[in-house]
């Protein structure tokens, strides 16, 4: 979150605030895990409105200006919702795509450490349960292909939650995300653990172009 605030030269209390945004956008993964064991939301609960929730009743954010307090926490909300939902403030719009970008990265990091683990020692949380077999689906591999976010519904194994991750490219919105993907070799190290299909041999150079693409025509300043 830092790295892509301080490129889009933000001001010092905008990227405080994406810091803070950042920082409790996941508090309701504590008591969503504490309650359920999982991290499905589709099973137990939205993490992102608890979250909210858990914020407000402990009073964190009361000492904040009210703005700030409603930015943060709708920030938070609509972090994990498929789609950026249709919002007329251009200020909680940043925030909001700024928690989405970063928490894509984020993710991305998490999950390659998790496949990097013999399977003994993967909490099983982390791929939501999914059952760890070669097969993988075509509806959501067709996602990927088209351009679109696969939706988390769709999953039936582990390697349908690894292509709808590939997919969420299509869903970052600052150059400095593109960059960071590029930088850090996300798609190929995730593409790596896949079935050698045909198919899945096409991802690497389709989703590389892509993001190459918006690498050289997104804008590196606050432009929304």
């Amino acid at each position: 979150m830092r790295r892509i605030a301080k490129d889009l030269s933000l001001e010092s209390a905008e990227e405080m605030l994406a810091e803070t945004i950042a920082l409790f956008h996941d508090v309701g993964r504590f008591p969503q895990y504490a309650e359920y064991k999982t991290f499905r939301d589709s099973i137990s609960v939205n993490h992102a409105t608890l979250g909210t929730e858990v914020l407000s009743r402990e009073g964190v954010l009361e000492t904040l200006p009210k703005n700030e307090q409603r930015i943060i926490l709708q920030a938070i909300k609509f972090h994990n919702a498929y789609a950026v939902p249709d919002i007329r403030d251009n200020d909680m719009l940043l925030f909001l795509k700024l928690i989405r970008d970063a928490d894509k990265l984020d993710i991305w990091r998490v999950f390659i450490e998790y496949l990097a683990l013999p399977e003994k020692e993967r909490a099983s949380a982390v791929g939501l349960g999914l059952p760890d077999v070669p097969e993988y689906s075509e509806n959501v591999l067709s996602c990927v292909l088209s351009k679109e976010v696969a939706s988390l519904s769709n999953l039936k194994t582990l390697n349908d939650f690894i292509l709808m991750q590939l997919s969420w490219v299509y869903d970052l919105n600052f150059r400095t995300s593109f960059i960071l993907l590029e930088e850090r070799n996300y798609i190929n190290k995730l593409i790596s653990t896949l079935p050698s299909t045909e198919a899945i041999g096409k991802l690497s150079p389709f989703l590389g172009e892509y993001v190459r693409e918006h690498i050289q025509a997104a804008p590196s300043h606050h432009d929304l």
